[in-house]
């Protein structure tokens, strides 16, 4: 008996060792073939081949792939980087073999000054400001669209087509903008919690959410302002290239567009002609000129940008750079809400700007000798203002060494306005929405909820007036002597902020006051008062990153640098992808944001420098 428990544990011993080493070889040969299949990019791209832009799913900034995705089943949501398919389009219109750039639409989620960025990349393909109607560029080159629907962001980057193509029974989403701010006042004083609010700024608007149920006179005027400003230019670049009239498009946008037949869309011009699905390989066929039994040779956007292009001088955007060059340009990207740490656990969101982290790149950054200027690309709409005053501090260090140009996004507001005023140069999209300089805390007051609906009673012994004042406000809300304080530390942070402003922007104090008192601008205006240098989008940030770095030649890379192998392993397959948070963001659409927002208010610093957290353009 003795012998057979002393085998059968020696057995299961043996067992568990075999297993353990098995799957840690399994885990190596994984490793190995994930990291030699990524490091693969040769790409041959054959003649009279078709770059495919596949527009649906959400376009955000900048994505690092996580090579385990295919290889163990990632997240099946969609998400593309404007870089990746701006890279591609203009690689593509650099190459001989690429003869047509097809527009795939669906429903997709960008902000409007990607989908600036994206439209332009296809003016640049097509090689001339043609008026469509099937005429090809001046390089020879065609863009064709197609799409069984297109949303107003679809069909506003598919209009720089020179076809475009629906499904007889599609629909064209054309509907002009709204802005719809969520107010959650009465939300949380169903679960008895009042927000306590002290701000800077007529314009500050962030706060109303809080402590109001409809927009102030103040915030009307401001969102008036942006969303016309920015449904101005997205009607005049449609009208640019349909040549439909302005006015006709504001008619056709006020008559419900989407549900007119399409033959009245061919009529009105918004589209070339209708056609199924399985009948687009034929039209395509003609257009290049192949029989019908060739295959359509078709490349995707991240082939696309694995294909080496030498382009020549003058002729490429800065998105491509050169391949060799021993100078490099950084492209720092920057999205999401600015906190100090990041948080952990489901249901946060993601990351976002995490001023520890982004500090410690951009030192490594100003002591890399190679490197000889940095872009830093901005989609944010603020955050943390003690974040933000640590970032710019590591912004306005690195311009002591190397030359720092910002590219705003789609937002680059409050606290991510104060991060880029230290850079030596500024560039925004017209339909960037920025500016919002002014701070503001919100301190939740959660006596009511404590006391009143939970039933639990505090008594107090103190030493001091102010030795029980608590900001989660547990168990009284703040008098009028700690509001007072409370109003006096945020006009010191507000002062600050306008310094920092003034300083970088070399403007004097008074003027940046004129202007701040946390108004929202976008791009165009922002440019006339000041807050920024230049129009454009990322391929002008480049260029002149380059030219303040007196450097002609140079490669680009893209930071922050992807987790290792081995981490993106481990996160795969701990299930740390954040795969639930990308589900309930897909569900709840609009009220993920305020859902998270209520969910860890308690995490958040009470000090805020941000736009509002729901900015909802439709």
């Amino acid at each position: 008996m003795k012998d057979f428990l002393k085998y059968t544990l020696a057995t299961i011993t043996g067992v568990v060792i075999v297993g353990t080493v098995t799957v840690f070889f399994c885990i190596l040969a994984i490793l190995c073939f994930a990291i030699s299949g990524s490091s693969d990019n040769t790409v041959t791209i054959k003649d009279n081949s078709v770059l495919v832009v596949n527009l649906s799913g959400d376009i955000v900034e900048h994505v690092n792939d996580n090579i385990f995705n295919d290889i163990l089943g990632g997240s099946n949501t969609v998400q593309q980087g404007v870089d990746e398919i701006v890279t591609a389009i203009d690689k593509a219109a650099q190459c001989d073999n690429i003869k047509c750039l097809y527009l795939e639409a669906g429903v997709m989620n960008a902000d409007y000054a990607s989908l600036q960025e994206i439209r332009k990349a296809i003016e640049r393909f097509k090689g001339s400001s043609n008026k469509g109607n099937g005429v090809k560029g001046k390089n020879g080159k065609t863009v064709v669209a197609y799409g069984d629907e297109y949303t107003q962001g679809a069909y506003y980057v598919c209009s720089a087509a020179d076809e475009i193509w629906i499904n007889p029974q599609g629909m064209i989403d054309l509907h002009g903008l709204s802005a719809q701010p969520m107010y959650l006042k009465d939300l949380l004083a169903k679960v008895g919690i009042k927000m306590t609010v002290v701000k800077v700024g007529k314009y500050k608007s962030a706060t109303e959410q809080y402590t109001e149920d409809k927009m102030s006179d103040a915030n009307r005027e401001q969102v008036s302002r942006y969303i016309n400003n920015i449904w101005g230019v997205v009607s005049n670049d449609i009208s640019h290239s349909t040549t439909i009239d302005v006015t006709k498009l504001n008619a056709m946008a006020d008559s419900i567009l989407m549900l007119e037949d399409t033959k009245a869309l061919v009529a009105a011009g918004l589209v070339n002609r209708t056609m199924y699905a399985n009948e687009v390989k034929t039209y395509m066929k003609k257009l290049l000129k192949i029989d019908d039994s060739d295959i359509i040779q078709q490349v995707c956007c991240k082939e696309m940008c694995n294909y080496p292009v030498n382009p020549a001088k003058g002729t490429a955007s800065a998105y491509i750079g050169s391949n060799n060059a021993s100078d490099r340009i950084a492209v720092y990207y920057c999205e999401g809400s600015i906190v100090q740490n990041e948080a952990s656990g489901a249901l946060m969101g993601d990351a976002g700007i995490v001023s520890k982290k982004v500090i410690d790149d951009l030192d490594a950054l100003a002591d890399d000798d190679n490197v000889k200027a940095v872009v830093i690309r901005i989609n944010s709409g603020g955050g943390d203002a003690f974040a933000s005053e640590d970032i710019w501090h590591a912004v306005t260090h690195l311009k002591t060494k190397k030359p720092v140009v910002v590219s705003m996004s789609g937002m680059a507001a409050s606290g991510a306005y104060y991060m880029s005023a230290g850079a030596s140069w500024i560039i925004a999209q017209p339909t960037t929405l920025t500016g919002s300089i002014g701070i503001f805390g919100v301190f939740p007051d959660m006596s009511g909820l404590v006391q009143d609906k939970l039933g639990i009673k505090f008594d107090n012994v103190k030493t001091n007036k102010h030795a029980d004042m608590d900001f989660s406000q547990t168990a009284r809300p703040f008098d009028a002597d700690e509001q007072r304080m409370l109003q006096r530390y945020i006009n010191r942070g507000y002062e600050l902020f306008c310094k920092r402003v003034a300083d970088g922007r070399r403007l004097s104090v008074d003027k940046v006051k004129n202007i701040a008192q946390g108004r929202v601008w976008t791009g165009a205006d922002a440019k006339q008062i000041g807050l920024v240098d230049q129009l454009g989008g990322m391929p002008e940030a480049i260029m002149k990153a380059a030219q303040l770095a007196k450097i002609k030649d140079y490669t680009i890379e893209s930071y922050p640098t992807p987790a290792s192998a081995l981490d993106q392993f481990f996160e795969t397959v701990s299930g740390h992808g954040n795969n639930l948070d990308e589900q309930l963001r897909t569900t709840l659409g609009v009220f993920y944001e305020p859902f998270c927002m209520v969910r860890g208010i308690e995490k958040q610093s009470p000090i805020q420098a941000r736009c509002p957290i729901v900015m909802v353009l439709k």
